[in-house]
């Protein structure tokens, strides 16, 4: 099983990179697999840790696909990281071994600490469209926009029906980003 995150890595030169991600467990070890190229990749092969995040704030996770990633973040202590503060738990992680590949390596690292700084209460229907349109947000360059179209004008149901504020927001960025892709791509045909 998939468990969609947001993943806070730092670089050798101290910056942090946070970056939404698909993370897998299994038994004390989270197995993430970044795309090439992409600085969440470059950072754990560089420091061989991270900090991944379980949050139901939805627009950190659009924010981060459409250019927002100054997102407050708070120090941890079992990796030489930071976590987000908005983060309803917390993976401490350091990498153990990686299994190459040309499109996404796959890190396996072990766990070092769970953290848990809050109640989930499950995610309403706005947040898991605002979660799947950012999922298309990320693949735009591999999907046909009809099928972007199709998906979105679904999803879109949900945001009128039950988005509150923040869902709202995360929504608008992400469809921001799908008109400057589909203008860039007129423009290149």
């Amino acid at each position: 099983m998939i468990h969609e995150t947001v993943i806070v890595t730092r670089g050798r030169d101290g910056r942090y990179n946070i970056s939404p991600i698909g993370m897998r467990e299994e038994g004390n070890l989270a197995i993430i697999a970044p795309f090439r190229p992409s600085t969440t990749l470059e950072n754990l092969q560089a420091t061989r840790q991270a900090v991944i995040n379980m949050t139901d704030d939805v627009a950190i996770i659009a924010g981060c696909l459409t250019g927002r990633r100054d997102w407050p973040l708070t120090p941890v202590g079992f990796v030489n990281g930071a976590r987000l503060a908005a983060a309803l738990a917390h993976l401490e992680v350091a990498v153990e071994r990686i299994e190459d590949d040309e499109l996404r390596p796959r890190f396996f690292c072990k766990i070092l600490h769970r953290g848990i700084h809050g109640a989930f209460r499950g995610f309403n229907r706005a947040q898991a469209a605002v979660l799947e349109a950012a999922i298309l947000v990320s693949r735009l360059q591999l999907l046909p926009p009809e099928r972007v179209a199709h998906d979105l004008e679904y999803l879109s149901i949900a945001i009128e029906k039950t988005a509150g504020p923040r869902e709202r927001l995360a929504w608008q960025w992400l469809m921001e980003k799908i008109t400057a892709h589909r203008q860039l791509a007129a423009i290149s045909a």
